[in-house]
Parts: C-alpha cells; structure tokens; sequence
C-alpha cells in the first residue's frame, strides 16, 4: 500500500447517482445499465471508499410503496454494515418528477411546495435512521427563465420558511443533523436561487438557525459563474459554513460537466487540494469534512470506465495531496511566501488600541508615506511564487 492508495482514514465519498449515471443526456438515451446499490456499496468497498450518499429517488423509485421502499432501504442498510461503508450525507430529488418543474420549496403552486416538505421531512427520517450527520438541499429547480415568472424575495421568503420547518424537525426528535445549501447558478433553469457562495451565505444569516445551516459548494457550479472555487471555499471556511463539498472538474463556463477531479481546472484543483488539508498559509482553517465527489463517468464509459473513473477521482485528489504537502514544505516556497508578504495580510492593519483618530495622527501613513516608490519598485513577486507552486504541480521540484 502507498500514499496513492485509498484507505477509510481518507474518508472519500461518493453519490449513488454519481457512478450509477446511466448516461442519458437531453440528445440521447442511456449507454450504461443501471447498477444494483448492494454491488455498488461493495464495490466501493474494494476500491477504498469510506462513505456513500443518495437522494431519496437514487435508492427507490418515486412511485414506490412504504414496502418497496422498505426493502431496498434494508438492503442499504444491510451491506453497508457488512461492508462498513457509513452513509455520511442524503439529499432529496426535488427536480426531476414533473411536479417539481417549477421547483419544491419555491414553487409557484403552494400544494406543490406542501408536497416537497412532506417529502423531505420523510427523507430526513431515513436520514436520522441510517446515521448520516449532513443533510443537503440542491435548489435546482428553485429559479426561473423569465423575470417576471417569479417573484423572487417572495420566493425567498418561502425558501426560508421550508428551511426553519426543516431546522425545527430536527431539533424537537435530537437528530444529530446539518443542512448544507449547494449553490449553482444556472441548469437545469435559466436562473437558480442562492447561485453562488456568496448569496447562500448571506440567505443563512436570514434564518431562525444558522447555527444549523452551511454549505456545500461544488467545483463545477462556482466555476459556471465564473468565480474562483479555492477563494470561495476560503471564505466558506473563514465562516465557518463549510459543513460539505462537492469535488468533481470543469473546464470554463459552460454546462455543467460533472468531469472526474482534477480534470478540469488542475491548477485550482491543487490549490482547493493544499487549502482542505493545510489551511490557509497564515494557519487559517483546514477542512475535517468527507472529501466528497459529485462527478458522472463520461458518456463514451462502460462498466470498467465507470470504476475506473472512482479511482481516478481518489488517485489525483491523493496525487495533489502530496505535491500540495511538498510544497508547504519547500524552503523556497516559504522564502517566496515571506517575499511576497503573504504573511504581513495576517497582521492587523490598525496597531493595537488604534482607531482613526490615532490613523489620522500618524503622518508616516499618509503625508510622509512614499506612495511612488511603488512605481517600478517594491513588486511583490506572486509570478514567481506561482511558478513554484505550478512546478510543484508538475513534480518538477
């Protein structure tokens, strides 16, 4: 066994939909057959894997009777005790029977909204019953193509009011569980509710417990925006609301491509990697969560590639683990870090007891400061300090 080889003590996780992907896309009908979850669970098993996760529909079908559904939940529960595979996250699919094409919680039709609490709530049952400490809520559905098909803070409003049911459910029974809120902000409608980082975070500090709500960003819908993943997990963990993560690629802005992690953006890819397990160069907080993947084996896959494609994911978040764990420890690293003063943003800008009467007294900061000298002068050298973490990537160092 080597550092590339996936063990428990990883805790990686993955989706039933994730490697149970058919390949059906809106141009065509699927490639794979469906995979049985018992052989899924112990499949994962062999390979290393830690932890599994589903929506509700993964398991069993929608239209399932209390039996049906009792059954398959039986089985999950009977190999992943014989397995010790641990069920560490469940989500509900609120986004792909017809009833839900105007959303679940947000849905213009108020029984429709009714329906998708009963839903979930029964759903945060079998969470509590199998052990899984996260519980999240992906609003694919929660948006709109056109402005004037919703009004927004009103749907808003009813998102908040499902999310404070859902906090109240779990605390009167003592259910040891969170929620965490994955934004994206496109796809499948036009526009989603809560599309980024940035908009589910302030929408939390809106509820009647935060404490309870957090986050689980995915690599593929932060870069759909356009946004950085590294910068917006940072601030996640700065506010302490990273509670889950989806990892998987994304080349650019464009659909969401679900690829395997690492082949998509591979520079973030390291950075995300050295910021989860290292924390931020100033000993800002690292992340103790699963490493959780949200990808789909490519379309051209079958059945080997789909196994292929788990390991694949585990194999590159371990190979930049260790290039990541290098580079930390570079002396030439941390003497670029010091050249670059990272370490100086750590220090407060006021001195201690300072307030702005004592900043206007100070003529060093602003009268007798020499702004100029920083024309072709004091650079701060981040080319070079990329270029070493880029070298590190490549194993070049």
């Amino acid at each position: 066994m080597t550092a590339l080889t996936p063990t428990r003590d990883d805790h990686f996780s993955f989706g039933l939909w994730t490697f149970g992907w058919t390949a059906a896309d809106p141009f065509g009908g699927p490639t794979r057959a469906p995979i049985d979850t018992v052989f899924a669970v112990e499949k994962l098993s062999e390979l290393g894997v830690w932890g599994l996760t589903f929506h509700d529909d993964d398991l069993f079908p929608f239209d399932a009777t209390e039996a049906e559904r009792r059954h398959e939940i039986d089985r999950l529960k009977a190999v992943t005790a014989s397995t010790g595979v641990v069920v560490e996250m469940v989500t509900t699919n609120l986004f792909s029977h017809p009833v839900f094409k105007d959303g679940g919680f947000t849905s213009n039709d108020r029984d429709v909204r009714r329906f998708a609490l009963r839903k979930v709530l029964r759903n945060i049952d079998l969470a509590a019953e199998l052990g899984a400490s996260t519980f999240v809520m992906w609003g694919g559905r929660e948006g709109a193509e056109y402005d004037h098909a919703k009004d927004v803070q009103s749907a808003l409003a009813r998102h908040r009011e499902a999310v404070n049911l859902l906090g109240d459910y779990v605390v009167a029974p003592g259910y040891d569980i969170k929620f965490a809120i994955e934004p994206k902000p496109n796809e499948p409608r036009g526009d989603i509710l809560l599309p980024t980082v940035g908009h589910a975070l302030a929408f939390i500090e809106t509820l009647e417990r935060p404490e309870l709500v957090g986050l689980n960003p995915e690599v593929g819908h932060e870069q759909m925006a356009g946004l950085n993943f590294t910068a917006g997990i940072a601030q996640a963990l700065d506010a302490g609301k990273l509670f889950h993560i989806d990892l998987n690629g994304q080349r650019g802005i464009k659909y969401d491509q679900d690829l395997v992690f690492g082949h998509g953006d591979l520079v973030n890819a390291f950075s995300l990697v050295d910021l989860l397990e290292h924390g931020g160069p100033n000993g800002g907080p690292s992340y103790t969560g699963p490493r959780h993947f949200d990808y789909k084996p490519s379309r051209t896959e079958d059945s080997t590639g789909v196994w292929e494609s788990v390991s694949a994911n585990m194999r590159m978040y371990l190979l930049l683990k260790e290039r990541a764990a290098a580079f930390r420890a570079d002396p030439e690293v941390q003497a670029a870090l010091e050249a670059s003063k990272v370490a100086e943003l750590a220090r407060p800008t006021l001195n201690e007891g300072e307030g702005y009467t004592e900043l206007l007294a100070d003529r060093g900061a602003f009268e007798d400061f020499d702004a100029d000298a920083y024309f072709d002068g004091k650079g701060f050298g981040f080319v070079r300090l990329h270029q070493l973490a880029v070298e590190h990537l490549l194993n070049a160092r």
